[in-house]
């Protein structure tokens, strides 16, 4: 009797000794648990997508983002943003924590209600204070949780040097009462609905090889931004926004700022072509984004010397490049 063996490797699955290798993985067992009793679930929903009026789109609206009723309900690919943080910068309330979250919730809640099904939201934040330390980013976890969104896990942004010298190190070199110097902050992630979302009308991936393999990455390394450079009390550089853009969205698709202070989310959707809409209750930080991001397109889109390479292969005398190079330098496709 010939015994027929197979190459095919076995689905790996939940084991209570842990599983090394993860191959065709049934995690069944785990995520039926009663551990993921009480927690939201994916739902079952078709997706639904609902264009933006055209007055309303790349613009950056100077308004409370507790309503955005300029947007249709499953408009947004993407919500990325940095709340203010309520501790006295020129722009921020006097509330209290309980006061604080609330407010945070009712925009999230609109945020929830602009979101594809699928969408993704990214809140970056850092937390308060030492006596006592408020963790500002679980109970943002909390609150999205409770409002219905899906968990799908959490980036440590590490500052590195950049962070700054601080010497809020309490008691030096002693027991006594020693305070951790924060070199990070949180980018919390979550989704509408369901965890995958649909890739409509054959929108292109633009994120590489490399950059996939980095972003999957929950340890974010690079510099912060500075406040002075951009003109606002806390401005988030544009790498961050960028990254989840280019993780989470296709190319063409919308990208939410509820608190676009600086414009730092409108920049860098221009620069992965993505569209962008943002929202800023203060009147001057608003009129600096916008300066900031039309200043930023007009170069990003304008020509250079480079795109004009191929003219230099035509006949001599022909001083003026021809019609079609030009077109194709400013709409960018020849970049």
């Amino acid at each position: 009797m010939k015994l027929v063996t197979s190459n095919k490797k076995r689905g790996t699955k939940t084991s209570s000794f842990g599983t090394s290798g993860r191959t065709n993985h049934d995690s069944t067992a785990f995520y039926t648990s009663k551990l993921y009793e009480s927690l939201p679930k994916e739902e079952k929903v078709e997706y639904v997508e609902n264009p933006i009026p055209p007055e309303s789109l790349n613009k950056i609206l100077q308004k409370s983002s507790e309503s955005m009723d300029e947007l249709p309900d499953n408009s947004v690919h993407l919500m990325v943003t940095s709340p203010p943080y309520n501790v006295g910068k020129e722009y921020d309330e006097n509330l209290t924590l309980e006061n604080y979250r609330e407010f945070l919730k009712r925009v999230w809640s609109e945020v929830q209600r602009v979101l594809v099904p699928g969408g993704r939201a990214c809140i970056n934040v850092a937390n308060l204070g030492r006596k006592p330390y408020i963790p500002i980013h679980a109970m943002i976890a909390e609150d999205m949780i409770e409002l219905g969104f899906l968990m799908r896990g959490e980036v440590i942004w590490d500052k590195a040097s950049s962070a700054g010298s601080s010497t809020a190190w309490g008691s030096w070199q002693s027991a006594s009462n020693p305070t951790l110097r924060d070199v990070h902050e949180y980018i919390l992630i979550f989704s509408k609905n369901t965890f995958g979302r649909k890739k409509p009308l054959k929108r292109e991936n633009t994120v590489s090889r490399d950059e996939f393999l980095e972003l999957t990455k929950s340890i974010w390394t690079f510099p912060s931004e500075s406040a002075k450079k951009i003109g606002h009390p806390a401005p988030f550089p544009v790498e961050l926004p960028y990254r989840t853009i280019q993780l989470y969205t296709f190319e063409g698709e919308v990208v939410l700022d509820p608190f676009m202070g600086s414009g730092q989310t409108a920049i860098a959707a221009i620069k992965a072509n993505r569209s962008y809409v943002g929202y800023e209750i203060d009147f001057e930080y608003a009129k600096l984004a916008d300066k900031r991001d039309k200043e930023f397109r007009l170069k990003f889109n304008s020509p250079k010397l480079s795109d004009f390479a191929e003219t230099q292969k035509e006949p001599r005398g022909s001083a003026i490049p021809s019609a079609s190079a030009v077109t194709a330098a400013v709409s960018g496709d020849a970049r």
